[in-house]
């Protein structure tokens, strides 16, 4: 029998004789605090005041440690993200309910104690334990405390175990909960709607990816779950909400790594009456205020780079960052043939129905996107892969159309929404033609999104911003599992 094995069974047998001993599990109890408010109010008193004012409280946590003294123990407890010392003694709580408290609770274990709050010798704020009672017994055993979870995907697959044991886990995910608060008040505070759309679509759309498919039996049709929410978003523009957002879970059928998981966490917004450069400076003032509420500064290490938030992110168009790269001609850059030759030179893979933008693009994303480093945009993107941007009027091979980098990784997408039906519906059928030509990535075209703009859209820009991606700068961390609480992973062999 393994180890693991044996400490279950053990644990199980407690439970047995606590339950034969009259225990239920209880399904209330309402502490007078908790370990936070206990260091906040009393950590500054000494020992002698303590004492002097018997300060009697009720708290229950975790016990994640203890050290057992004859008739007397220490134990820590955990307590929402926080620590806090019991001191539990058989002339304390009586000599019956200490011996059940030493030989049937364990590491794991939630307690509830009653007492008084005291100071040790060495100056540790304590509960001296006048009563004692076990609310939840633990049978699965804690990892040991020293060495932690060595094994990264139990990290993943068991995250309460990761969220009690390991204290840098929390704090990711406590900065992801700070981030969705600070862009919700950034938001509301410029007067955008938060709105929730569709997840079911009745066909794929709002970005190029492969969709996951559904099957609605009422309905007796299949259905996609969502890729983007943006063509939605776009009807309600339509509709006369001039500024509206969404935090939204997309899903893309696509392979898993350290920075794609099939399901992630978008930030959408739209505004009617602003331009891709406008969104661009609301992009600098987000990051800005964002990045402060989440770790209290506007630099930020990540990996070797130090990232400044006070500065406004660098701008280049991509033609411009592939020819420096590169040191090509910009108007080679934009011929087919030398484009594509080009790109054999360099190994970067180019699939036969490619144009010269798509083909740019690939350049841009092999040579060009690793080495941004600093926040940077990157703007005019081929119009032959931004089916839903708006044409440059003084080059319409060309959209008005960014995307922001740091770390040599997509943060961001935004661009001025196309709200010409007719261009829209030739992007549409082009995009189809390719679906039909055996792209799984492309869109379709969408009726009821074209009878929308047939209606009259705005002149609007839109952007999306990858929250996981964010959370993966702001705790420095470098695999999209570690900042998402539930990640999917592959089975087990």
């Amino acid at each position: 029998m393994s180890e693991e094995r044996n400490e279950f069974e053990v644990r199980r047998q407690k439970l047995t004789n606590l339950r034969n001993s009259g225990f239920d599990y209880p399904n209330q109890y309402k502490p007078t605090h908790h370990a936070a408010s206990l260091r906040a109010e009393y950590d500054d008193l000494s020992k002698e005041e303590l004492a002097e004012r018997e300060i009697r409280v009720s708290i229950a946590g975790r016990i994640v440690l203890r050290r057992d003294m004859g008739k007397a123990s220490f134990a820590t407890l955990y307590d929402n993200g926080e620590r806090i010392q019991i001191y539990v003694r058989s002339d304390g709580i009586g000599e019956d309910a200490y011996d059940k408290f030493k030989h049937l609770t364990d590491v794991g274990d939630i307690v509830a104690v009653e007492g008084s709050v005291m100071k040790t010798n060495r100056g540790e704020l304590t509960v001296e334990a006048q009563d004692l009672n076990l609310l939840v017994k633990s049978l699965q055993p804690l990892p040991e405390k020293y060495h932690g979870i060595a094994d990264q995907e139990f990290k993943y697959r068991r995250r309460y175990v990761d969220l009690i044991v390991d204290q840098d886990s929390r704090r990711v995910f406590h900065v992801r909960s700070e981030v969705l608060a600070s862009i919700r008040r950034f938001f509301h505070a410029r007067h955008y709607w938060e709105v929730e759309t569709p997840m079911l679509h009745p066909m794929p759309g709002g970005a190029s990816a492969k969709p996951f498919v559904t099957h609605h039996n009422a309905l007796s049709r299949d259905l996609y779950l969502r890729i983007a929410p943006e063509l939605y978003l776009k009807r309600l523009v339509v509709g006369g909400v001039e500024r509206v957002f969404e935090i939204n879970r997309n899903f893309r059928n696509e392979g898993l790594s350290t920075r794609h998981s099939p399901e992630f966490t978008m930030l959408e917004f739209y505004e009617s009456y602003a331009t891709f450069e406008d969104l661009m400076n609301l992009t600098d003032e987000l990051m800005r205020q964002v990045v402060n509420d989440a770790t209290g500064a506007s630099q930020l290490k990540f990996g070797d780079l130090e990232l400044d938030f006070d500065q406004s992110a660098r701008r280049i168009t991509m033609l411009d960052a592939v020819a420096d790269e590169l040191g090509e001609n910009l108007d080679s850059l934009r011929d087919k043939s030398h484009a594509r030759k080009l790109a054999d030179n360099l190994e970067v893979h180019i699939a036969d129905s490619m144009d010269a933008g798509a083909i740019l693009n690939e350049l841009f994303e092999s040579c060009v996107e690793p080495k941004l480093q600093n926040p940077t945009f990157v703007t005019q993107y081929p119009a032959s892969i931004s089916p839903l941007a708006m044409r440059n009027k003084e080059d319409p091979d060309f959209t008005d159309r960014f995307e922001y980098f740091i770390a040599g990784r997509e943060i961001a997408n935004g661009f001025s929404e196309l709200n010409d039906p007719d261009d829209q519906r030739s992007r549409f059928e082009h995009q189809a033609s390719l679906r039909s030509a055996g792209d799984e990535e492309a869109m379709s075209v969408d009726e009821d999104f074209l009878t929308a703009l047939e209606y009259g859209m705005p002149p609007t820009a839109g952007e999306g911003i990858g929250i996981d991606r964010l959370v993966m700068l702001l705790t420095d961390k470098h695999s999209i599992r570690d900042v998402m609480l539930f990640p999917q992973l592959r089975d087990r062999e």
